[in-house]
């Protein structure tokens, strides 16, 4: 499930420069990231991605006092360090592979060619690039980001998965949203807007 793929086409390298090399190539160059940089059963550099891109996310509203926490033995952060790899390092992987069954379990309903979960795990992951600037409080930016992964998200299953564009939304819109909308918490930007609040 985590494993890395050693010779793998498109360049995703290990470590930081890797990872800002991937976030970089999945915003400019979607389609063509999709194309070689998602590898068959090769889930390790995605999963990697998407505990990067929590950790900013949800590091940014701890930051900027959008999210509270428990303090645990009067050590704010020492308890804000527990939470937030908490959620990155067990919350976001767990959240990652349900969603990614979802889809798992819609795509095998909607099309008979398709690629393999592990794929799916790796788009779900990689779409997520724009959310990392979900965690700033201001429901415009929170809004534009997460419609943003949306629509990586949609490229991706339709590049991936071999999918029309129509059909790769209509397949993949309610797990876009579960996984933009309500995990990155973007939905609730979306009321804020919508109630004038």
């Amino acid at each position: 499930m985590t494993q890395w793929v050693e010779d793998v086409e498109g360049g995703r390298q290990r470590g930081l420069r890797g990872l800002a090399k991937s976030w970089a190539e999945i915003l400019v160059r979607p389609r063509t990231f999709f194309e070689a940089g998602v590898a068959l059963g090769d889930q390790g550099p995605g999963l990697t991605f998407a505990v990067a891109v929590v950790l900013v996310a949800q590091g940014t509203r701890f930051a900027v006092g959008a999210d509270s926490y428990t303090v645990v033995g009067g050590q704010p952060l020492l308890s804000g360090a527990f939470w937030l790899l908490a959620i990155a390092v067990l919350v976001a992987p767990v959240v990652l592979h349900v969603i990614a069954a979802l889809q798992t379990l819609l795509l095998a309903a909607g099309t008979d060619e398709r690629g393999g979960v592990s794929e799916t795990v790796q788009i779900l992951a990689y779409a997520s690039a724009p959310c990392v600037a979900v965690g700033v409080p201001f429901p415009p930016l929170q809004v534009a980001v997460a419609t943003w992964a949306c629509g990586l998200y949609v490229l991706g299953l339709s590049t991936v998965h071999e999918l029309s564009v129509p059909r790769a939304l209509a397949l993949g819109v309610l797990p876009a949203i579960v996984a933009y909308g309500y995990a990155f918490r973007a939905a609730d930007a979306l009321q804020t807007l919508l109630l004038g609040g």
